[in-house]
């Protein structure tokens, strides 16, 4: 994918899926009631496709500095991050007052590091693997 912004599409396209998966997830892994977490993951998907496209605007404007996987990552993450803190969503709350909310709160902050800590790892791999065919 040699164009800038199909990769930077197909980057924050797969970040949101996750981020949304996990989330749903997390909700059944803890087995919360619908009505009061039912709509979670729709949030989620909603407010990462709203970062995908301030996303790909960021990245137009500044198309010389996105020019590897990681970094487009570290746009999204940053985004997804300011996006959870803006929304009332505090990643310490749970420590302080154990509710299901704050627990959903701390999962979603952690899944965002996973996913992003998963593309980093596969951006790595994938550099060395054409890289060596370069070399080959």
């Amino acid at each position: 994918m040699k164009n800038i912004l199909l990769k930077s599409l197909a980057v924050f396209v797969v970040m949101s899926f996750l981020n949304t998966q996990l989330a749903y997830w997390s909700g059944e892994f803890l087995k919360l009631p619908g009505g009061q977490f039912g709509m979670l993951s729709t949030a989620v998907l909603v407010g990462s496709l709203i970062i995908t496209v301030i996303g790909l605007i960021t990245i137009l404007i500044f198309r010389r500095g996105y020019d590897t996987l990681w970094k487009m990552a570290v746009l999204f993450e940053i985004l997804y991050l300011l996006m959870l803190m803006l929304s009332g969503a505090g990643p310490f709350a749970y420590f302080t007052e154990s509710t299901d909310s704050h627990l959903i709160d701390l999962l979603l902050y952690i899944n965002s590091i996973v996913i992003f800590l998963i593309v980093c790892l596969f951006d790595i791999i994938y550099s060395r693997i054409i890289s060596a065919k370069i070399k080959n």
